[in-house]
């Protein structure tokens, strides 16, 4: 697997992970690559600020620990902020989304397990991520 930086001509930056160069190419050939935000198919790669180190001997390399606990807050966070909170109405939004009934955008909510077999069903991508309760969500009003 292979990340480019891709961007279309509004000036939209997004990755895109293809199996090669070559798959890039053939599919942004036929205009099978669109822009996320704007579904432009007018798309080039650009300069990607990913550094290439040379290896170093297993003996020299620095075993890093990853605080798997900041890294799940930071995930939380950034779905947070960018993305929409439609909650129970996450089903029925997402199928408004997949027709063109509704713009498309970023949610978050959630659905029952009937919910998320129609979604399947239909053909609506999602992903779940489960979110912490915080203390804000237990107070009553």
């Amino acid at each position: 697997m292979i990340v480019f930086d891709l961007e279309c001509p509004q000036g939209h930056i997004f990755e895109g992970w293809f199996d090669s160069n070559e798959s890039f190419e053939e599919q942004n050939i036929h205009d099978l690559v669109s822009c996320p935000y704007c579904d432009d198919s007018n798309i080039k790669k650009v300069m990607s600020p990913v550094a290439v180190k040379k290896s170093q001997p297993a003996s020299l390399i620095r075993q890093e620990s990853i605080d798997y606990q900041r890294l799940a807050k930071e995930v939380v966070e950034y779905v947070k902020n960018n993305s929409e909170d439609v909650g129970a109405r996450f089903a029925a939004e997402a199928l408004k989304i997949h027709y063109g009934v509704a713009e498309k955008r970023s949610i978050r909510g959630s659905a029952t397990a009937d919910e998320e077999k129609t979604l399947k069903d239909e053909g609506v991508d999602f992903v779940k991520v489960p979110f912490p309760v915080s203390d804000d969500d237990n107070k009553v009003n």
